[in-house]
């Protein structure tokens, strides 16, 4: 993206201000990272109305290349930019380094002048002096070598003897010394150098076959993904700058101090926290924030809280509470601790009245709608100035219930000039007396009536330093609130954690936002929130769908920052279908069953065959296999049966022959019709027991165990994408687009006998049908499965 015209042109005029030539300054309005840097830099050396050209590209460098973690000497190496104190590019690059070193800390500037080089005068007489030791020492190579000699190379011997030595005098002795050596330049000065061609190593025939050869190593992000987040020492870089309206910058970064204190505390081990709010059911999103948060505390040998955010009494129930916590262990993750945030209130109202103590919070009475008047125009409040005693006083008073419900908040005072609307002395604290704290953790009780004080923004952020957190981790939408994030705790004196932003989690065909989940519940347009067709954990647990392959799932999509994209729903399926082909054991049911009476099989006999559950099992390995029994009725799908035979079709047709998986080939003889003459009731075939007939087609198929009593009945539900538009949330309409069809109940099928020993939440493979999982609705009596996830595998052609 590229500045608009009007202050692109502002910005170019700016530029060319402090010398910069008119391409590099194009350039860089085409860059806008660089661009602000720029901009702020050049206001910070407050050289707006222009400077010498050889000030203005130090100025540039110090934009593009200045290191992050010590944002907060910036003005200060400015200074001496400014006054030419550091006036060429070896000074800057050592203050570079020196500052770099530094961090955050205070220096001494003896040292920092020292490393610099600032006050050194470097004569030129000194330089001819170096740049003469330079040449008798390296004269026969240059001799040699001529005007095709590396002048880079003598420049860095200079540099490394007389490092302060400006460039363009060093360059000109150069120069003119290698004129005095060697004279005008020749023709064959001016010739490119012959490359010698390399002797090709001898080649050995190599025996191996294509099988033989590994395939190539996978990157190390996607090895560990983890890769990207920072150990907890190396927290005392600069997060973010904080810009008011007055001028002033908050630089947030950890001293060494304070980041020593912190790893003294936590013994150095990375700590984070998944902090859900029980006010619903969680979704596959969770499952990529569990993902981020335990796996990266796992694999840094740390440790990971689970803390549920009970600061909304209104939206909690105990039933989510648990299903969080059992979801959890599900997807394979091991809480350090479970925590809630009303565990801390105490230390919360604490930080607060701290908070006040230090004029940066106050008291105030201004209604809901006068609080949004007064941001939209940018005004103070006109109780924001009131003394900190009698802000004091007043919260005391709201926090013993003495002042009723929506008369009073506490905020934090920090800056309605802003650009960003996050500083806008955002809520800290608010009255919430007429619902109760789920949990029993309330602030003491004042004749008799309980009134706990609804806590938001600060407990979100102050909890992080009560846990002694290294890593924030969350999504995107957090990234504009990380000014009044590092503005709480800089202005409490507290550890700054590492905030770590990233894309959350949409996929194809459903919705994600709790309140359209909530609304697809209590609307019945689902069956619950463990309903197949929802993203939710438990939905799609109960769909059949298995913890590890949503965890490789998430980890396939990686740690990303983009936010505009959306996962096909197809991409899941693929991991889905990866793990049950390996851990599903097949089996046969036949959904829409077609009667096949094979005539030439004596009626009453019953053979028992063995059908393998995985396609590589051996016949001999009695666990590999499951008994099928064969006899003279058996049942096919309707679909796999035709009245005209096409060749491109390989099911059953008059006259045609299949094979009957795991059986014998069969051949139809004979239809029976209903009384319209197209309804196809029954089939008579024959089976030829010495299996000479090599038909293509091969069918899946369910017999009667016994004489005129029918296979095993179960129910199959059919689950199908719940809406038709991949992003449904977006629509006005979103309940419009539901899929009437996304379920589908088939209530008597027929299955193979072995499938009534099934358990709920077991899977299997229905061959050539799709995979399907026990549902928790199965009774004796009546056994339903629901289908996982069709056998088709677009995702993984695509893949590969």
């Amino acid at each position: 993206m590229v500045l608009k015209d009007e202050n692109g042109e502002k910005a170019l005029e700016l530029f060319l201000k402090i010398g910069l030539d008119e391409r590099t300054a194009k350039n860089t309005i085409a860059n806008n990272k660089v661009t602000t840097n720029l901009i702020a830099v050049i206001h910070e050396a407050a050289v707006t109305d222009g400077c010498d050209r050889a000030i203005g590209n130090l100025i540039y460098t110090v934009a593009t290349k200045y290191p992050a973690n010590a944002l907060m000497h910036r003005p200060t190496l400015l200074k001496y930019v400014v006054s030419s104190k550091i006036k060429i590019p070896a000074q800057l690059e050592a203050a570079f380094s020196f500052l770099a070193a530094t961090g955050s800390d205070d220096f001494k500037v003896i040292e920092f002048e020292e490393a610099c080089g600032v006050g050194v005068e470097v004569s030129e007489e000194d330089i001819e002096k170096t740049v003469s030791e330079i040449f008798d020492e390296y004269k026969n190579v240059i001799l040699e070598q001529r005007y095709r000699i590396n002048i880079g190379e003598l420049f860095g011997h200079v540099r490394k003897r007389q490092p302060w030595a400006d460039p363009k005098i060093v360059k000109r002795l150069i120069d003119a010394k290698l004129y005095a050596l060697l004279g005008e330049r020749t023709a064959a000065d001016n010739e490119k150098p012959i490359k010698k061609k390399r002797e090709k190593p001898v080649k050995v025939e190599d025996k191996s076959t294509a099988d033989d050869v590994p395939p190539p190593n996978p990157s190390e992000e996607e090895l560990n993904p983890f890769l990207i987040f920072p150990s907890p020492e190396e927290n005392f870089k600069v997060h973010t700058e904080v810009f008011f309206s007055d001028g002033s910058v908050l630089r947030a970064c950890n001293s060494k101090e304070t980041l020593e204190k912190h790893l003294k505390a936590t013994q150095g081990k990375v700590l984070t926290r998944f902090p859900p709010e029980p006010n619903g059911y969680l979704h596959i999103g969770h499952a990529k924030a569990m993902f981020v948060d335990f796996g990266l505390a796992k694999e840094r040998g740390g440790s990971c809280y689970l803390r549920y955010d009970d600061t909304n009494p209104e939206a909690e129930k105990k039933e989510y509470i648990d299903h969080i916590e059992e979801i959890v262990q599900w997807m394979g993750w091991e809480p350090y601790k479970i925590t809630y945030t009303s565990d801390y209130f105490q230390e919360l109202h604490d930080l607060a009245v701290e908070l006040i103590l230090r004029g940066n919070a106050y008291v105030d009475h201004q209604t809901p709608e006068e609080i949004k008047e007064y941001r939209e125009k940018k005004l103070n409040s006109p109780w924001r100035d009131r003394p900190i005693k009698d802000s004091l006083k007043l919260f005391d008073d709201m926090r013993r219930g003495m002042i009723e419900e929506g008369k009073a908040t506490l905020r934090m005072k920090q800056d309605m000039q802003s650009d960003n609307f996050n500083m806008y002395d955002l809520i800290a604290y608010r009255i919430k007396a007429s619902v109760p704290f789920l949990r029993l953790t309330l602030m003491p009780e004042i004749n008799g009536a309980s009134t706990p004080v609804m806590i938001t923004l600060i407990a979100l952020w102050i909890l992080l330093k009560i846990l002694r957190i290294h890593l924030d981790l969350c999504t995107l939408e957090f990234e504009t609130r990380r000014a009044s994030y590092y503005w709480l705790l800089d202005a409490l004196g507290l550890y700054l954690p590492h905030v770590w932003e990233y894309s959350r989690l949409n996929v194809t065909n459903t919705v994600m936002s709790k309140r359209k989940l909530n609304r697809l519940v209590t609307e019945k347009w689902v069956d619950g929130w463990d309903d197949p067709r929802l993203m939710t954990l438990s939905g799609l647990r109960r769909r059949g769908v298995t913890s590890t392959s949503i965890n490789a799932f998430v980890r396939g999509i990686g740690i990303t920052r983009s936010d505009s994209s959306i996962i096909n729903l197809n991409r899941l399926e693929y991991h889905i279908r990866e793990e049950l082909n390996k851990t599903a054991p097949r089996t046969m049911v036949v959904l829409n069953p077609l009667k096949v009476v094979i005539t030439n099989l004596e009626v009453g006999s019953v053979m028992d065959l063995d059908a393998k559950k995985w396609p590589d099992a051996q016949t001999d390995d009695a666990s590999s296999v499951y008994k099928v029994p064969f006899s003279n009725v058996v049942y096919i799908e309707h679909t796999d049966f035709r009245i005209k035979d096409s060749k491109d079709y390989y099911g059953l047709a008059p006259g045609k022959s299949v094979l009957l998986r795991y059986a014998y080939p069969i051949k139809c003889t004979d239809v029976v019709l209903g009384d319209d003459k197209v309804t196809v009731l029954e089939i008579r075939a024959e089976y030829d027991p010495s299996k000479t007939t090599k038909p293509k087609g091969v069918l899946h198929w369910v017999a009667e165990s016994s004489p005129g009593v029918d296979p095993l009945k179960v129910e199959v539900r059919l689950f199908d994408k719940l809406f038709f538009s991949e992003n449904p949330a977006e629509l006005d309409d979103w309940l419009g687009d539901l899929n009437p069809n996304s379920k589908v109940v088939i209530p008597g099928a027929f299955a193979v006998p072995s499938l009534g020993n099934a358990a709920v939440g077991d899977r299997f493979q229905f061959e050539r049908l799709g995979y399907f999982a026990m549902d928790k609705d199965s009774t004796p009596e009546k056994l339903i499965f629901n289908r996982t996830v069709t056998l088709r595998d677009s995702y993984g052609k695509v893949v590969k």
